[in-house]
């Protein structure tokens, strides 16, 4: 069961899992003399302002994301980065602690999915998922206006649209968990459990470094994290929490930052999305394999990191070994069972960091050990690095799990305890 000269591959799915998967198909195809026939079907719009246009993300591209998408020979435009972020501001019962970038070689970057907010102004930013749409489609892809409405099994699989049905060699599942997959149930394909977001879109306050992320973590009740990111003329708001009322950002706003809209904070947009919080099941099978978010997915943070590291995987499996079952089994599973084993430790991590939210001393401690770091190397930086990397998901949460319990960082927060006592 293998991809030969000719071999359509039928991308479900216009997003970034779906462009980088036929990027990473195509790229990898030419390396071995293969010419393959793939088509994207996406019905969105991206260049279309508000939820209709947009993938309904927080934004923020990691490093790790930024570095991999140079290796096939894509560099983000300027008009499509809308904020270089250089800091993280956590907002603790009162208290204010500014994680600074702790490597100037790690960028980190915010953009908008869509065409920004519903209710904004022109010039409308550029969409990141539009660009990438764009740089698929020049490298080859086939790009349709197209929703696809079921994939049958068979000897080939069939995919329907409202207008049309064509079998392809390989069927690619990149409809993230916003959308319906359009599986036949004969698959045996069951989705990731999914959390609730609560999103929205203000003018950037004048109050608010541009160049900053501020979360919060008090208001409103059930929220594990709340951030506000400046994104050029405007701020997202992204707020992740348990069972949060439907009025949970406006709570949010008067809650934590009603000083920075004196007359009231007009909000321009306003969607609920879905994040997987655990693995599908059914993710791959003959002639078929699903990538992104409805697959498996970073724990809160780096979705589009995730989505590139499913799409190579499933891709070089494609080419390298081939397209059954027991191919994306030995070739793709490893890859998504690696990302869904770190997540066990991000869970930890934020039952850790929840713990310590309620342990104001314990928070004193570490907010001496950054302070302590101030004027130290940049290699030295390590309450800083675990902070920054959680927050971020710039780095695995397996190793920033360890770095935790590693003996310098115990020893930052007993200095800083030592510290403490002195003082007193």
């Amino acid at each position: 069961m293998q991809l030969v000269n000719g071999s359509r591959v039928v991308i479900v799915g216009g997003g970034p899992a779906g462009c980088l998967t036929a990027l990473h198909l195509l790229r990898l195809a030419a390396e071995v003399g293969l010419s393959l026939d793939v088509t994207i079907l996406e019905a969105r719009d991206f260049n279309r302002p508000g939820p209709g246009g947009c993938n309904k993300c927080a934004g923020i591209l990691s490093s790790g994301l930024l570095r991999n998408l140079e290796t096939i020979g894509l560099s983000l435009p300027p008009d499509v980065i809308q904020a270089e972020l250089d800091a993280y501001v956590l907002h603790l019962s009162g208290m204010q602690l500014t994680i600074h970038r702790p490597d100037p070689a790690r960028r980190i970057v915010s953009i908008y999915r869509g065409s920004g907010p519903r209710l904004g102004e022109p010039p409308f930013p550029h969409s990141f998922d539009s660009w990438l749409l764009d740089q698929a489609r020049e490298r080859g892809a086939n790009v349709r206006r197209a929703r696809a409405q079921v994939v049958r099994p068979g000897s080939r699989p069939v995919v329907a649209t409202a207008h049309e049905q064509f079998e392809a060699d390989l069927v690619v599942l990149a409809t993230g968990v916003n959308s319906r997959a359009p599986l036949d149930p004969a698959w045996r394909y069951r989705p990731p459990r999914t959390e609730i977001m609560a999103q929205d879109e203000v003018p950037l306050p004048g109050g608010l470094i541009g160049d900053g992320v501020h979360i919060f973590f008090d208001h409103p009740p059930g929220l594990i994290f709340g951030g506000l990111i400046p994104k050029g003329r405007y701020a997202n708001i992204s707020l992740l929490g348990r069972k949060l009322p439907p009025d949970a950002v406006s709570d949010f706003l008067e809650g934590n930052v009603a000083s920075l809209f004196p007359s009231g904070a007009p909000v321009l947009c306003g969607c609920t999305p879905r994040v997987a919080v655990s693995a599908a099941s059914g993710y791959y099978a003959d002639r078929l394999v699903v990538v992104g978010d409805a697959a498996v997915t970073r724990l809160y943070k780096d979705g589009i990191g995730a989505a590139f590291a499913t799409a190579e995987a499933a891709a070089r499996t494609a080419i390298e070994r081939g397209i059954s079952k027991q191919d994306f089994a030995a070739g793709y599973r490893p890859v998504c069972r690696r990302i869904a084993t770190d997540n066990l430790y991000g869970r930890l991590l934020f039952r850790l960091w929840a713990a310590a939210q309620r342990s104001p001393s314990l928070l004193a401690l570490w907010r001496k050990a950054i302070l302590a770091e101030a004027d130290l190397p940049p290699a030295a930086h390590l309450h800083t690095r675990l902070l920054w990397s959680m927050f971020t998901g710039d780095e695995p949460y397996r190793k920033i799990f360890w770095l935790s319990f590693s003996w310098p960082a115990l020893r930052g927060l007993w200095l800083g305890a030592l510290g403490a006592n002195t003082s007193l």
